[in-house]
């Protein structure tokens, strides 16, 4: 089931809207720009990128993945884990919440609903920004007849601390999967920030805490037994863009050094990341216009090949500043282990032993 709390009222003004794919790589290069500035300084300090956020969102960048016919322009998702990248190159945090995003709003395209769909891609139209959560509780979700309350602790999340929506699956007492579309001031819903990483320190994270959170629940989403969803394969590619963009960050930092094979090889293995970035999306391209079990798996398993070879050529490149900058990349003042901090971290997510099986199962049979 989904429930949806009261739709709230914003002040700030709406959004740019980004007219073509042209004007989107451009304002994620403007702003990329803007955000590297301080990058290093608000790692350091912890402070949060509040202003670099809000420039995002307002620029319209945030919305290109809004259908057609919700009034988006619904760019190419190459494009988009090319978006990531660069958005991540200026600071990987930021790129973070966007990846987040991105993924709810494909979640949202395929949501059964169309008044929700319309009312929350307006949203996005608006410039509000949007992450995900679970509440993995049995009984966290209870039927109070008409409505769904909703009471726990949710998994810490990234990109909690800032968004206006909160899309929060939840269990109840049976075992159903309710899913919760929750405006950030839904009244018993609280936000903790308990994050205490060593790496993405800004990007957000926290723990959502409901005291009976309610909200209408009368359309079923879209909960099928499938194992991979455009979306799952979105959040893989997304992923990757956004370790693509460490990589990138890091690689940038190396133009000091003397030529040698080994930069050579770094710069070779960050290029054909992209390339694998490029052709997932493709794939996801295609299995988003003809979606079936075969053109979602392959989506999947192509942005997965991406997620994991990104991951591992950020840790690379992150790897070798240390040894091939000399002395000087240690200094504090430079603040360069953050990469390898970012990308260590991150690279916790796309452990790959269970994926590793899951394709022998899909490319050799069960």
């Amino acid at each position: 089931m989904g429930t949806v709390s009261r739709f709230h009222d914003r002040t700030r003004p709406a959004a740019h809207r980004i007219e073509s794919e042209e004007e989107a790589i451009a304002t994620a290069r403007r702003l990329a720009g803007d955000f590297a500035l301080q990058a290093s300084e608000r790692d350091i300090n912890r402070v949060f990128p509040r202003a670099e956020l809000d420039a995002l969102f307002q620029s319209g960048l945030t919305a290109v993945t809004v259908p057609p016919e919700n009034e988006g322009l619904d760019v190419a998702n190459a494009l988009l884990g090319e978006i990531v990248a660069i958005i991540a190159e200026g600071d990987s945090s930021i790129a973070e919440c966007l990846e987040h995003h991105f993924t709810v709003l494909e979640q949202l395209r395929n949501d059964p609903s169309e008044e929700r769909r319309d009312l929350l891609f307006a949203r996005a139209l608006a410039g509000d920004h949007f992450t995900a959560t679970a509440f993995d509780q049995v009984g966290a979700a209870s039927s109070l007849g008409a409505t769904y309350e909703l009471t726990g602790r949710s998994l810490r999340s990234p990109g909690l601390l800032f968004v206006d929506w909160i899309v929060a699956d939840a269990i109840d007492a049976e075992g159903e999967r309710v899913r919760f579309y929750l405006a950030r001031e839904s009244e018993g819903l609280q936000i903790i920030d308990d994050w205490d990483g060593f790496g993405q320190r800004t990007n957000g994270a926290g723990t959502a805490v409901a005291q009976g959170v309610t909200g209408d629940a009368k359309a079923a989403t879209d909960d099928g037994p499938q194992r991979h969803t455009t979306a799952s394969a979105l959040a893989a590619l997304l992923h990757a863009g956004t370790d693509l963009g460490i990589a990138r960050a890091a690689l940038a930092n190396l133009r000091e050094s003397p030529r040698s094979v080994s930069i050579g090889k770094l710069a070779l293995s960050v290029q054909a990341t992209a390339a694998l970035v490029e052709s997932a999306g493709g794939k996801l391209d295609f299995s988003q216009v003809g979606p079936s079990a075969g053109t979602v798996d392959t989506a999947f398993f192509s942005a997965s090949a991406a997620k994991i070879t990104a991951s591992r050529t950020a840790l690379d490149v992150a790897n070798a500043l240390f040894e091939l900058s000399g002395n000087g990349a240690t200094s504090i003042g430079r603040n360069l282990d953050r990469h390898w901090r970012n990308a260590r971290i991150r690279a916790n997510d796309a452990a790959a032993d269970d994926l590793y099986q899951a394709a022998a199962a899909h490319y050799f049979g069960d």
